[in-house]
C-alpha cells in the first residue's frame, strides 16, 4: 500500500484483521517475566472461538511467562502492515485443551501438541485490544478494539 492511498474505514481494517488471522501461520509473541525481562518469539498459531490458539513448551521463557503472567501482546505483519493484539492469556495443559481448539490448531499447523512431550501447552489468549494500521497516514483510527470489544 502507497502512502497516497486513502486510509481504509475502520470495518475494513476489522476485515483485513480477521482475514489475516485466518490465514496466517505465524505470531510474534511477546511477554515477560515477573522481573520485567522481555521476551519475543514467533509461534504457529490458530484464530479459533474469537481467540488466538498457541502452543509451547511450559520450560522455555516464552511458555513460563503467558503460564504466570497472564498477558501477552501479540503481532501480525511489517512495518507497513501491522496488527497488535493485547490479551489475556489462559493455559492448559495439552491434553486438557478444548478438543475443538486443538483440531484446529492441528488442521491448520498440522502439528498435535497433544502426541508431543508432557511439557507443552495450549495458551489462548482472548484480545482485550487490537490495532492496525497501513503506513503513517492510518495512525488515526487504528485502535479497532477496546476491553476486549470491537469498536467496529
Amino acid at each position: 500500500m502507497k502512502i497516497d492511498t486513502p486510509p481504509r474505514e475502520p470495518r475494513r481494517r476489522r476485515q483485513d484483521v480477521l482475514r489475516r488471522l485466518e490465514g496466517e501461520t505465524d505470531i510474534w509473541v511477546a511477554s515477560a517475566d515477573s522481573g520485567g525481562l522481555p521476551c519475543l518469539v514467533p509461534l504457529w498459531f490458530v484464530w479459533h472461538g474469537e481467540s488466538v490458539w498457541l502452543a509451547t513448551r511450559t520450560t522455555n521463557p516464552t511458555g513460563r511467562n503467558l503460564r504466570d503472567g497472564g498477558r501477552a501482546r501479540l503481532a501480525l505483519g511489517d512495518t507497513r502492515d501491522v496488527v497488535l493484539i493485547d490479551g489475556d492469556v489462559e493455559t492448559w495443559a495439552a491434553p486438557d485443551a478444548p478438543a475443538a481448539a486443538a483440531e484446529a490448531f492441528l488442521a491448520k499447523t498440522g502439528w498435535d501438541p497433544r502426541r508431543d512431550s508432557a511439557s507443552y501447552a495450549f495458551f489462548r489468549v482472548r484480545p482485550r485490544a487490537v490495532q492496525a494500521w497501513h503506513e503513517q497516514h492510518e495512525l488515526s483510527g487504528r485502535h479497532l478494539m477496546r476491553d476486549g470489544a470491537w469498536l467496529t
